[in-house]
């Protein structure tokens, strides 16, 4: 079964997560795809991507496959991770990537959307940053991603609460560009893809890699990055790590002790 597809329609790509019935996971074999895709799109040269879920779907991803965390004592979100090279990746393409969302956006999920160059939601759409439910702390790349987006405050409060924010929410917060019926929401990003094919491309990338940079520019001297790892091999060396884990596995609700 294909979970994921690239189609290439001149110099647009639209990159399709399928796999509904496990809720468009963030597998190691869906990010596989997805990457993938965009190297098919590189080497098409295509000057938008669009990447979305199949239509109607009420969950755009699920996030991070959690069968595929580690138990205990390894980093689940460290630079190697799936996640954070397919972040890397749509950072990196050298064209903007559109996210088309539909339906709940989760965890990891959330933060691949946000990396998008654009984002376009339906009203019923929402975002939820979901790590405390797991016992896992974002990394700081992670958490920049959101930062950059929107503001700290809004930041902390997703992911302290893990309540999804809804699309209307997020609008008014710069998280969401446009919000856009389901049955119009394909025509309204195609149409925007073909308004960014007509402008030099070049300068449209430059200008893309300028932002990534500017994004990325800020200061932290190497005793403060190793501060924040010690404090995050703490937690994913904690019982409370592994309980949430094993709860989300057990489909019950975790019993977290701060230990």
């Amino acid at each position: 079964m294909t979970i994921m597809r690239c189609e290439l329609d001149g110099k647009l790509a639209v990159i399709t997560m399928a796999n509904q019935a496990k809720r468009n996971v963030l597998s190691e074999e869906m990010i596989d795809g997805i990457i993938q895709g965009l190297a098919e799109a590189s080497e098409a040269k295509a000057r938008t991507v669009i990447l979305r879920a199949e239509p109607g779907v009420k969950v755009w991803s699920a996030g991070h496959d959690v069968s595929e965390l580690p138990s205990a004592h390894r980093d689940p979100l460290g630079w190697g991770d799936p996640l954070r090279v397919v972040i890397r990746a749509i950072e990196e393409f050298q064209a903007p990537v559109i996210a088309l969302i539909e339906g709940g956006v989760w965890g990891g999920a959330c933060e691949m959307a946000l990396a998008c160059d654009m984002v376009v939601a339906t009203p019923d759409s929402s975002f939820a940053l979901t790590p405390a439910k797991l016992g896992i702390p974002y990394n700081i790349s992670g958490l920049l991603t959101f930062m950059n987006v929107t503001g700290i405050h809004v930041v902390r409060e997703m992911a302290f609460t893990a309540r999804p924010v809804s699309a209307v929410r997020a609008q008014a917060l710069g998280i969401v560009n446009h919000l856009v019926e389901p049955s119009e929401i394909t025509g309204f990003c195609v149409d925007m893809a073909r308004g960014i094919e007509t402008l030099a491309p070049l300068a449209i990338s430059v200008m893309k890699e300028e932002m990534r940079v500017l994004a990325s520019a800020h200061s932290i001297t190497p005793r403060m990055f190793e501060r924040v790892q010690g404090l995050r091999r703490k937690v994913y060396d904690s019982h409370d790590y592994q309980e949430g884990v094993k709860a989300f596995r057990e489909k019950r609700s975790p019993c977290f002790t701060g230990e």
